[in-house]
This record gives structure tokens, sequence and C-alpha cells, in this order.
């Protein structure tokens, strides 16, 4: 089976693909709507049941559009005109399609029929998919809302769960470990499904999962009190994580090919030139599990280039400070920080994952204009004819956004590479970090095994995170943990549920939004239009920013307690 026909099969059901040759599935009726008769007869055809699951998936709009877990709902990123749930001024909608349970009723309706299959052994990965699915749209529910109602059956307009009030916390968090738990069992290894299904869910996926699931729910219950319930589910997270670790199913991608610039080419990887050393997705073995796109026969189809670069997604000044420098130390106690008197200084002997993730001032740069897209990718004179000129940081926050833009020529919303849903230095971040939670300690080995692997990929010089260099600098351990996910996750979706997580979005997002820092630096002279919007010698973003305890759950929407008063509403609101 070719790649191509691949992304038919997966994707076809309930979207519209540019490609051909899928015709049979396009047509295909969403999962509860299908006929019983003639159908659920045998195991290809609850695979391609199972196959609108995957449309499911976040996709690039989870990121950039104003959707729950994007960052610009966070304290990393500004979007001109702020944002209400980042500043805490969201009110109580009347429909809200993120409560959405069509998606949990299309899960049921297969393992309904799944129920009465007579070789339940032959189905039993599909079975195990939808698990898989119905845990991963519970979890989501959790993170909004808390509590919601635990749907694990097919209804009909007449049954009373329409009218029960929502689990606790604790059901919805156990209903979705029962799910992934059942879905481990019967999910094969990545090394074992076969090329024409790459791409479906993976034991290692479900098991990176339910690290990720335990975590959030292990320290969002450490941080309000409940150590024994915390411990639980932290003690899960390490032994899932850790199973993913030493399975070896997966590996960072960094190859030497490219060096430190990995961190860059490794999130607009194509099957076109899309890097200097030409390399294909089949290099990519990091990501776990993926909304998979191709140029060929399923793009984006949003304009992720120029959106991203240096335009619409300022960052600020906190993400900026974050980075380490080269020796390890953060910038207010490393003698190798340069300060900020020119537009670059700060960049200098600084974590290189800030000059691929962030644009610096006079550099040349590409995009997929032509001219503007990359020829040789070796900075060569023909290169250099054809990038976009140098770079200008005299605009936005001042800090330019580069992660997600390819630099190959296409048109607007044609690029192709992949979303990832869970990659394995996420894995590696989790497990380090559930180990310190857990034990209010974590070892020099642990933190080798895990989140120094993914510190070091494209820091090669830089100092190990470890116990001495901690104690010898007075660092916080935590606060090390938490800044390595902080950097490496960047611009994927973690930040604002992470701050929840933590409970420390009340401290955190209150904070005004800034920028560069102005006063007597190169920009005081460069960028003078911006002086009225210069407060303490920093350029100014958003101010009166605010967060109260209400804010770290979304409202339930009003027509939902309007159908249903038995939900209630959501403390504070």
């Amino acid at each position: 089976m070719t790649r191509n026909t691949l992304f038919c099969r997966i994707f076809a059901v309930g979207l519209a693909l540019a490609s051909v040759g899928c015709n049979s599935l396009i047509d295909m009726k969403p999962i509860n709507e299908i006929s019983d008769a003639g159908f659920w007869q045998t195991p290809d055809q609850f695979k391609l049941a199972a196959n609108e699951f995957y449309t499911y998936l976040r996709t690039f709009n989870a990121i950039l559009d104003d959707n729950p877990h994007s960052d610009r709902r966070a304290d990393f990123l500004f979007v001109s005109g702020g944002n209400a749930f980042s500043n805490g001024s969201n009110t109580i909608p009347l429909t809200d399609g993120n409560w959405n349970y069509s998606r949990i009723r299309a899960v049921n309706y297969l393992l309904d029929k799944a129920v009465t299959y007579p070789k339940p052994a032959d189905i039993k990965v599909f079975v195990a998919e939808a698990k898989f699915f119905r845990a991963y749209l519970y979890f989501d529910l959790l993170q909004l809302y808390g509590e919601v109602p635990i749907v694990d059956k097919l209804l009909s307009t007449e049954s009373p769960e329409l009218q029960a009030p929502r689990n606790s916390r604790e059901q919805v968090v156990d209903f979705i470990l029962n799910d992934l738990e059942a879905a481990i069992a019967d999910l094969p290894l990545e090394s074992a499904i076969g090329a024409g299904d790459k791409g479906r869910v993976s034991k290692g996926a479900a098991q990176a999962f339910l690290g990720r699931v335990t975590l959030f729910e292990g320290t969002w219950q450490k941080f309000r009190g409940n150590a024994t319930r915390a411990n639980i589910l932290l003690d899960k997270s390490i032994a899932a994580s850790n199973t993913v670790i030493v399975s070896n199913e997966y590996q960072l991608f960094a190859p030497a090919a490219l060096g430190d610039s990995a961190q860059k080419y490794l999130f607009i990887l194509e099957n076109q030139q899309s890097n200097p050393a030409n390399l294909t997705k089949a290099a990519n073995r990091e990501y776990i599990l993926s909304n998979r796109y191709d140029f060929a026969s399923r793009q984006i189809r949003m304009n992720i280039t120029h959106s991203t670069l240096n335009n619409i997604y300022w960052v600020t000044k906190k993400f900026a400070d974050m980075y380490l420098c080269q020796d390890g130390l953060p910038i207010g106690k490393s003698p190798l920080f340069q300060g900020y008197n020119t537009t670059t200084s700060e960049f200098i002997n600084r974590d290189n994952r800030m000059r691929y993730n962030l644009m610096l001032d006079g550099k040349y740069h590409w995009d997929n204009e032509n001219p503007g897209a990359r020829t040789t990718w070796r900075g060569d004179a023909a290169d250099i004819a054809s990038s976009r000129g140098r770079h200008n940081a005299a605009t936005g926050s001042g800090y330019g956004n580069q992660k997600w833009a390819t630099e190959r020529r296409l048109n607007d919303n044609e690029e192709g590479y992949d979303y990832p849903i869970i990659r394995l230095a996420e894995v590696y971040l989790n497990y380090a970090e559930a180990v310190f939670e857990r034990n209010g300690a974590i070892s020099d080995a642990d933190l080798d095994k895990s989140l120094n692997l993914v510190r070091n990929r494209v820091n090669k010089t830089m100092p190990k995170l470890s116990n001495a260099l901690v104690s010898s600098n007075g660092l916080d351990m935590r606060t090390e943990i938490r800044r390595e996910r902080n950097i490496e996750l960047y611009f994927e979706g973690f930040r604002v549920d992470d701050l929840k997580r933590w409970k420390t979005a009340e401290i955190e997002l209150p904070m005004p939004l800034e920028g560069i820092t102005w006063a007597g630096t190169a920009f005081e002279t460069r960028w003078a239009g911006i002086k009225a919007q210069v407060i303490n010698g920093v350029y100014r973003l958003e101010s009166n920013r605010r967060w109260v305890e209400k804010n770290y759950l979304l409202p339930v929407p009003s027509q939902q307690i309007q159908l249903n008063p038995n939900l209630t509403q959501n403390p504070g609101w």
C-alpha cells in the first residue's frame, strides 16, 4: 500500500481531500449514521469505521486559532487585541463546540457493534483504537470542564442518562485510565505496524498518552492538596512513560547532517526537499502519534508560514528570557549573558533552540515565496539571493517567531508537514517531571535517561541538568524541569494547560505581557515609535490582566444546563 493510499483510507471519512483515488470513502457517512444492513460484518468494515476517529486528532487549528489549548491563551505568545481566556475576561457562552458528545457517541457506536461480533479476536485492534480515542476525547473534556457526564453506551432520546448529573473528577479520570489500559493490552507495537498502516495508534502511543494524562491529573491533585491521589497517578505516569522510553521504539530527531538545525527542520519536514540534508519524513522516528499531512494528498490548507513567521504571533519577553545560557545557567546568573544593548546581543551564548524558534535581527530569512524560498540551503550567494532579505526586529513584540514556518517554495496553504500529537521529547519531559513531583527529588541517572537527552539534542556542550549544577548555583530543580518543558514544547499547545495543573496561572497570567527591552538599547533609536508604550524600560503589550480561581475551568455552556439542570455550573461562574 502506498503512503497516499494510507492517507485516503485514514482521513477520507469526514474530510474533503485534494487527491483522487479515494472515492469509495469520500461518500461514507459518519459512523453513527451508517446503516447496519450489510455493515459490521468483517474486520475491514470495523477498520474502515475506526478511520473516522483519526479525524478527531488535533490539527494546526488547535494552536493557531483561538482554541482551548492554544498558546495564545497563555503568556508566551500575544496576538494583537489580546485574548479573553488569557486575561481572564471570558464569560459564560450560550453554546460551546468543545462540549461535544457526538464524537463520543460515534466511538460508543463501534464498541456497541463489537459486542456481538462473532470473532472478537479479529477486531480487537479496532476496539482498542476506539477505546484510545474515547479516552482522548474525555481527557479533553476533563482539561476544559473538570467534572463531566460519563457516557459509555449508546443513548436514545428517552435515556435517563440525558438528565444525569456530572460524574466526579475522580470517576472521569478513572474512566479514561481504564480505557487506555484496555487499549494498551491489544494495540500493536510501532515496529509491528505494517507500512500500509503507519500512522495508526500504537501501543507506545497509548502508553505515552497514559503518561500525559496521569502527569496532568497527578500534578493537578498535588497542587490542590490531595497527595494520596496524586502519588497514585504519578506512579502510573512514571511507569507508563518509562515503558515507552525503554521500548526503544522511538528516537529523538537528531540527524548528524542537520546538526543543531534539527530543532528547526523537525517541525517542517516534508517529503519534498524542505531542509539542507534533503531528509524526508521517513527520518523522523520522534513522532509517536501525529496528524499526518502530505503535499501530494492532504495539505494542511491553512496559511501556516505567513501566519507564524514574524507575523500574527508575537513572542513575549518572558519566554525569550527563559532560554538558558550555554553554561546551563539562567540569564540572571550566567556571566555569558550579553545583555540587551544591541538588537541581537541577548541571543549570544544562549540555548541553540532560541535561534531556531525565534528570528535574529539582520539575519537572512526565507519563507515559501518565490523569490524568498531557499535554493541550496547552504547560505551561499544563490541562497541569499533567493531570501526575503534581512529580518527587521522592529515589528510585533520585537521577538519574531519562526517555528512552523517552511523555507520550501510552495503556494500559501499547501504545507504538508505533520502535526505532532505525541512526540518522544514530551515523554522524556513527562518522565522527569513525574519522578520529581512524586519523590520531591530526581537522580542524575533519571535526568540523563530523559530530560538531558532533550536538552542536549542541539546543545552538545551545555552542561547537563544535575543535582550538583542546581545546588552549586542556587537553582531550583522544579523550575529547571519546567523550564525545559516550556522551551521544548513551545507553541505546541501545552503552556496554558501546564499553568492550570501547576496552579500557577493565578500568578503568571495576571502579569503584564511585554516585548523587547527598549530603554538604553539600540531599539530606543531604531524603534522610536513605540516610546508611548514603554513602561519601566520595556515595551508593554498588554496591561490590566487578571486571573481568578474560576478561570481554571471553562464554564458549562448555559444551553446545556437549560437542557439538563442536573449538570450544574462550575464553581465561581
